[in-house]
C-alpha cells in the first residue's frame, strides 16, 4: 500500500469542440471550475496531478502538470499516453459525443453552405480506458438533465467504473459555469452519498477524501 503523496492522478476538465470549419465548432457550456477544483483538492491531499484541459479560461492550478487539447480526439490520445502512469483517473471533463463526418479546410460561406451536417460518434475514453485497467480507480461523471442517478448507476455499470458522481445540470446555480455543485457519489458496491449543495471547491475537496482509500489499496 501507498502513502497518499505517491499517488499519480489523471483529471479531464472543461468541454472539448468538434470543428465543422475554421471558424465553427459545436461544444458545450462546460468551463472546467469542477475538474480544476478537483485538481487543486488532489495537490492539497499531496497527490500528484496531472490534468487535462479542454478549451477554458481557467489558471493552471499551482503544482499540476496541464496539458491543453481541444477536440475529443486530442483528449482521447493525451489521457490514452497518461492513463497506465496514473493510479486514479478522474474524467469531468464534458467530451463531446459526437463530431461532423467532414471537417472544412475554409470557412464555410453562408449562402452556399449546406443545412445539414452529418456527425459520427467519438472515442469513449471514459469506456476505454476503464477497459484496460489493472490497478487504476476509475470515476467518472454523469451530467444528465433528469432521471440523473439512474442515467448514472446505468453509466456505472456498463463502463465497469469504481465510482460515478451524478452531476444535473441544466438548472441554475450548479453544473456548468456555476460555482456551486449538488452532486451524488456513487460506488461499484451501490452505495452511495449525496454531496452539497457547496461551492465546487467544497466538493471536490470531499469527493478527493472519499474516493482515495480505493485508490490507496489499489496501488
Amino acid at each position: 500500500m501507498s502513502n497518499a503523496s505517491s499517488i499519480r492522478c489523471l483529471i479531464t476538465a472543461g468541454p472539448t469542440r468538434e470543428f465543422i470549419d475554421p471558424v465553427r465548432f459545436i461544444s458545450n457550456p462546460s468551463t472546467g471550475k469542477m475538474g480544476f477544483a478537483l485538481a487543486e483538492a488532489a495537490l492539497q491531499a499531496g497527490w500528484n496531478v496531472d490534468l487535462v484541459a479542454g478549451p477554458v479560461a481557467m489558471e493552471e492550478p499551482d503544482g499540476a502538470i496541464l496539458y491543453p487539447v481541444t477536440t475529443a480526439e486530442e483528449m482521447f490520445h493525451q489521457v490514452d499516453a497518461l492513463f497506465d502512469a496514473c493510479d486514479i483517473l478522474i474524467m469531468t471533463a464534458a467530451v463531446s459525443d459526437f463530431r461532423p463526418v467532414q471537417q472544412h479546410a475554409k470557412k464555410e460561406k453562408k449562402g452556399t453552405a449546406s443545412m445539414t451536417i452529418e456527425f459520427e460518434r467519438t472515442t469513449d475514453i471514459l469506456k476505454t480506458m476503464s477497459e484496460r485497467k489493472v490497478q487504476q480507480t476509475v470515476v467518472g461523471f454523469a451530467a444528465e438533465t433528469h432521471d440523473v442517478l439512474r442515467y448514472a448507476r446505468e453509466k456505472l455499470a456498463s463502463k465497469q467504473l469504481d465510482f460515478i458522481v451524478a452531476n444535473e445540470v441544466g438548472q441554475a446555480g450548479v453544473g456548468f459555469a456555476a460555482d456551486t455543485n449538488e452532486v451524488t457519489l456513487i460506488a461499484a458496491d451501490g452505495s452511495s452519498v449525496k454531496l452539497g449543495p457547496g461551492t465546487k471547491a467544497s466538493i471536490a475537496a470531499e469527493l478527493i477524501a472519499l474516493v482515495t482509500p480505493l485508490s490507496l489499496s489499489h496501488s
